[in-house]
């Protein structure tokens, strides 16, 4: 078992973000971290923000109208902290062949992580102030349906000025299945304009969540998310990727052996996600939101 610790240790950093990539439906999001710059403090960073002059008139005599270009520096604290203590008998273990060891961690990921982290972002960025959306809310039940509110939805946000390279659609399986089985040229044409396209799970799909502490105290040991109360189901968002500011600073999980558990004879495992979800405020019509 000693060398299946020492590949995970090896392995885990890659093992993670394999599955990141794979599984989260707003991981095209994340911005360049070169861009990224430490902050004064440990909880926030530094992202650059380039605004420019309009056009000026043109004078024959005189040429061309001074104008500026500015690069200014932004500071952004980190909202987004969770983490998480699992362990496992070691015996528990070893009667299992191992399985629990070589499993866990790609399945917490999968079934406890990524849809905490889709959720809250998606619930985030449907709460920004500005945004483009429905002005009520709309349940789409026929492929014509869907296809017109994602049309109007790309209209709004060109009309909007909103570059219409790198913007992507994510959707419930349902309306996505309805607007494909129209199988027509228009609804062809529609969605291949988007960047990417991808289905997400309802319950991740919300306008408002309630993240639980995970503590016996609050009644909440189960930990992970639930609807907020006043929430709405979200249809579709269409996200221009420049308008968010994306950023996973930390997301790092450790093991301890039985060896090393001063508590027990377990396995242990320790998992921390730290990170900004945020946007950019001149840049709100990049995130168009339509919920029921």
């Amino acid at each position: 078992m000693g060398n299946s610790i020492a590949l995970f240790k090896k392995h885990a950093p890659e093992l993670l973000d394999k599955i990141y990539k794979a599984e989260s439906t707003t991981s095209d999001f994340d911005m360049n971290g070169a861009l990224v710059q430490a902050g004064k403090n440990a909880n926030e960073i530094i992202v650059p923000v380039l605004e420019m002059d309009g056009l000026g008139d043109y004078d024959r005599n005189s040429g061309y109208i001074d104008g500026d270009v500015s690069l200014t520096n932004e500071t952004k604290k980190f909202n987004y902290e969770r983490g998480r203590k699992l362990k496992t008998d070691t015996i528990d273990n070893e009667e299992t062949g191992g399985v629990i060891l070589g499993n866990l961690s790609a399945e917490f990921l999968r079934t406890k992580v990524i849809p905490e982290v889709d959720a809250v972002r998606y619930a985030t960025y449907a709460a920004v102030p500005g945004i483009s959306k429905v002005t009520e809310g709309v349940t789409l039940e026929t492929g014509e349906a869907v296809y017109k509110a994602i049309a109007k939805a790309w209209d709004d946000m060109t009309n909007d000025e909103v570059p219409e390279e790198n913007r992507h659609l994510r959707i419930t399986s349902v309306l996505l299945g309805l607007v494909r089985d129209m199988d027509n040229y228009k609804s062809k044409e529609l969605l291949k304009k988007f960047a990417s396209i991808k289905v997400v799970p309802q319950s991740r799909f919300q306008t408002e969540i309630e993240l639980l502490s995970g503590k016996d105290a609050d009644g909440e040991r189960k930990g992970g998310f639930k609807k907020g109360v006043n929430s709405k189901d979200i249809n579709f968002m269409i996200i221009h990727k420049p308008a968010l500011l994306q950023y996973t600073k930390h997301n790092k999980m450790k093991i301890f052996t039985p060896e090393q558990d001063q508590e027990g004879d377990n396995y242990k495992w320790l998992y921390r996600l730290y990170g900004l979800n945020e946007y950019y405020a001149n840049k709100v019509a990049g995130i168009y939101l339509s919920h029921k």
